[in-house]
């Protein structure tokens, strides 16, 4: 009676172990999909602003109403391009925290049937080794990986359009072809250097309190 009532809890484990592990792997499909949307809206947004500031400098010829329409729209496009970096930001911590929550629940299978641990991909492990073994089938994730990422993408966007808007200012301001060149790239560059830095400062603010309860 002891065995099967033994039995029978592992079967219960099981099946909530099971039951949660859906539960976050449908969770972490609705995380990547609000990922390509808010990209692909801000991406969509930025691409009706370029081509409405083509037909109005046709209308215009690069005039004072050119200008204008640019200091209006500009400002917009960067309102929602800083939204979605930092949201992108957040949603890549949020993920993460759910490819760990899954490596947890594999780790509660091979405790329940250590057999089954050589038939595993994806890590048991919940450290950063485990992490990123799930996360891309490595140890350790290379400097394209991360250059390839949204929230890299979408801040160096932000970053040239931030460069941009600052030109059309020093344009509405007379400022010359020279400073007006100078001022728009060290805008952009100052501006990919800042949003870099908030985006892993609050990266590293979830790292430090984080604990491993399984580590390798």
């Amino acid at each position: 009676m002891g065995e099967l009532r033994d039995v029978d809890a592992g079967k219960t484990h099981a099946q909530f172990l099971a039951t949660e592990h859906w539960s976050l792997l449908a969770t972490r499909g609705m995380t990547w999909q609000e990922i390509f949307s808010r990209t692909g809206t801000y991406l969509t947004v930025l691409s009706a602003a370029v081509v409405a500031l083509s037909l109005v400098a046709n209308a215009t010829g690069f005039g004072s109403g050119f200008t204008t329409f640019a200091l209006l729209v500009l400002p917009v496009v960067l309102l929602v391009g800083f939204g979605t970096y930092f949201r992108l930001i957040e949603a890549d911590i949020e993920d993460t925290w759910l490819i760990i929550g899954m490596n947890r629940l594999r780790h509660a299978y091979v405790e329940l049937a250590p057999e089954l641990e050589p038939y595993f991909i994806a890590s048991h492990h919940d450290d950063p080794p485990g992490i990123w073994t799930t996360y891309s089938f490595r140890r350790r994730i290379g400097v394209t990986h991360w250059l390839s990422g949204s929230p890299v993408v979408v801040g160096i966007i932000n970053s040239v359009v931030t460069g941009v808007l600052a030109a059309v200012i020093c344009e509405a301001a007379g400022a010359g072809d020279t400073a007006r060149t100078l001022i728009a790239a060290a805008t952009a560059l100052v501006t990919v250097v800042v949003i870099g830095y908030l985006g892993l400062r609050k990266v590293r603010e979830v790292s430090r309190s984080y604990e491993p309860r399984f580590p390798s």
